[in-house]
C-alpha cells in the first residue's frame, strides 16, 4: 500500500520550505550589506550586518569568516581569533578559505605580539596551502621578529650581568683598605717585635743592676780590707 501525503502534510510542507527559502534569503540580504559596508570601511556596521545573518542561520560560512575579519578591522584581535576558529569548526571542504582562515589568525597573534603562536598559526596554512607565498612571507617576517626578540633578550641579560660585575667591582673598591700594620693570618703565629723603647728599657735595667752589683762587690773588698787591717794591727802591737 502506498503512503501518500496528506493535503495538510503538503501545505507544512510548503510552508517550511518557503521559511527557509526566506531564512536564505535575508541572510544573504544581510551578509551583502555587511560587504557593502566593509567595503567602505564601516566595519561597525559590517559587524552588526554579519551577526543578523549569524542568528539566522549560524552555520552561515561566509557570514562567520567576514564577521570575523570586520572584527580585526576593528583591532580586536582577540574576537576576530575566537570568530575565526569558530568558522574553522564549519568550513570541512574548501582548503584555500581554510588555509586562509588561519593565515588571518596569524595576522592578529602577531599585532597581539604572540609571535609564536602567530609563526604556528602560518605554519597550519601552508600545511593545508603550500602554493601560498604571501602566508610564507609572513612566516618568514614573524620568525625574524622572534629571532631578533630573543637576541635582544640574550644581549640585554649579557649587559644585567655586565652591570652586576661593575656594581661588585665599585662596591670592593669603595671598602676602606685593611691597616698596614695588620698581621696577616699566616703571621699570626709570628712572635710579637719588641719596640726600641722596650728594648731601650731593659738595656737600663740590666745596666742599673750591673752598676748595683759592682758597688755591693766593692764595699764587700772595703769591708774585707778594713777588717784584715785590724787583724793586723791587733798582730803587730805598736811600740
Amino acid at each position: 500500500m502506498k503512503l501518500g501525503i496528506t493535503k495538510y502534510g503538503l501545505i507544512a510542507l510548503l510552508l517550511m520550505i518557503s521559511f527557509s527559502l526566506s531564512a536564505q534569503k535575508e541572510v544573504r540580504q544581510n551578509v551583502r550589506k555587511g560587504n557593502k559596508a566593509y567595503n567602505e570601511q564601516k566595519y561597525s556596521e559590517a559587524v552588526r550586518y554579519y551577526q543578523q545573518a549569524i542568528k539566522i542561520n549560524p552555520q552561515s560560512k561566509e557570514a562567520n569568516f567576514n564577521l570575523s575579519n570586520a572584527l580585526y578591522r576593528q583591532n580586536e584581535w582577540d574576537k576576530s581569533i575566537e570568530q575565526m576558529n569558530h568558522y574553522l569548526t564549519i568550513e570541512r571542504e574548501d582548503p584555500i578559505k581554510m588555509a586562509s582562515a588561519w593565515h588571518n589568525i596569524g595576522n592578529a597573534l602577531l599585532h597581539k605580539k604572540d609571535i609564536e603562536k602567530a609563526i604556528e598559526a602560518y605554519k597550519n596554512a601552508l600545511r593545508i596551502n603550500p602554493d601560498d607565498e604571501e602566508t610564507r612571507y609572513n612566516l618568514a617576517v614573524a620568525q625574524k621578529m622572534l629571532k631578533d626578540q630573543q637576541d635582544t633578550s640574550d644581549k640585554q641579560d649579557q649587559n644585567d650581568q655586565q652591570q652586576q660585575q661593575n656594581q661588585d667591582q665599585q662596591q670592593q673598591q669603595q671598602q676602606p683598605p685593611q691597616d698596614k700594620k695588620e698581621k696577616r693570618p699566616e703571621e699570626q703565629n709570628a712572635p710579637e717585635q719588641m719596640s726600641r723603647d722596650n728594648a731601650r728599657q731593659l738595656l737600663q735595667a740590666i745596666e742599673q743592676d750591673e752598676k748595683e752589683t759592682q758597688e755591693k762587690v766593692q764595699q764587700i773588698k772595703a769591708q774585707e780590707r778594713e777588717k784584715q787591717a785590724q787583724e793586723n794591727r791587733r798582730q803587730n802591737k805598736d811600740w
